[in-house]
């Protein structure tokens, strides 16, 4: 059974719970609709984080993230909302959302985005402009984690 965050809010499922769910889907339709409900559950973001500064570089779709920071106990935490104007699309930011949103800068640092993406198989069952704009979010988040721990020094 597909396991998905259950609260009246919309929130990120958790990544463990999407490899599980991609592990039990074995048909690429099922998966891709997977995909697709998985960008339908992202927490909605507000029409003001929809500006230029929060417009993700290298991606065919429009893309969007936004990122907070908050203190953790010994660096950054990032929070991250996103959206897309592609079903397909908004469905890879909801993964990587979930994949790095809530962790501290050093963690979003040493992850491996890309690793999964092709663990889960998309980057064989994407256009090369999807997998090139998955990359390009990566980068964007990766800067935004940089960044987090050059401005706590």
């Amino acid at each position: 059974m597909l396991k998905m965050a259950q609260s009246a809010a919309p929130a990120n499922p958790d990544i463990a719970d999407i490899v599980e769910n991609f592990a039990l889907l074995d048909d690429w339709d099922d998966r891709y609709r997977y995909v697709i409900e998985l960008g339908r559950g992202l927490t909605p973001l507000p029409d003001a984080d929809r500006n230029d500064g929060n417009k993700v570089q290298g991606c065919t779709s429009q893309v969007w993230v936004a990122t907070s920071i908050r203190r953790g106990s010994a660096a950054p935490v990032l929070d991250f909302i996103g959206d897309s104007d592609a079903h397909i699309v908004r469905g890879l930011v909801a993964i990587l959302l979930a994949m790095v949103s809530g962790h501290t800068a050093p963690e979003i640092l040493a992850a491996d985005p890309i690793a999964l993406f092709e663990k889960l198989g998309l980057r064989e069952h994407l256009t090369p402009q999807r997998s090139n704009g998955f990359r390009s979010m990566v980068s964007r988040i990766k800067a935004d984690a940089q960044a987090a721990l050059v401005a706590a020094a």
